[in-house]
């Protein structure tokens, strides 16, 4: 039997226009090649969108929520993109950070009502992970700045009609 090669065609979102929009990257750098190939994509977005971007750094992806919250206070920024990356090693370990940081990035989105582009990869080996995260190939970089900006539009549109 000939085997039966499934070529996945991804479409890529538009970049939403956000001229003047602040956002802050915060970017945990522990996978160094694969954060600077995810902060590559996340800066071609926001030229792209006309958006500022401004980039703090912390020690891993657990740490990700706490810098956007720390952040959020100041009011300088529209929107967030978190980065980072984690790859399953032999312990529980991996569980607790993937989870925990989705968890407390989703109640920030959620119950803070900040626009927040999720960009922590959670992955088996750095293999997926450069596939994910080069900004030619899977672009998470690229596509947690769109999100965040097209949370940034709504929350902008929501603003203008409770007016």
């Amino acid at each position: 039997m000939a085997r039966v090669q499934i070529v996945k065609d991804i479409e890529k979102t538009p970049t939403p226009k956000v001229p003047g929009a602040r956002l802050l990257m915060v970017i945990s750098p522990y996978y160094r090649e694969i954060a600077d190939y995810m902060q590559r994509g996340a800066e071609a977005v926001a030229e792209e969108a006309g958006a500022t971007l401004d980039r703090v750094f912390v020690p891993g992806a657990f740490e990700v929520p706490a810098a956007i919250a720390h952040a959020a206070k100041t009011n300088l920024y529209d929107g967030f993109v978190g980065l980072g990356c984690v790859v399953r090693g032999e312990t529980s370990h991996y569980d607790y950070v993937c989870g925990e940081s989705a968890r407390a990035l989703m109640d920030l989105s959620v119950q803070g009502g900040l626009a927040i582009g999720y960009g922590i990869l959670t992955v088996e080996n750095i293999a997926q992970a450069e596939e994910r995260a080069k900004p030619e190939r899977g672009d998470k970089g690229g596509e947690a700045t769109k999100a965040a900006l097209a949370m940034i539009l709504l929350k902008r549109r929501f603003a203008e009609t409770a007016r």
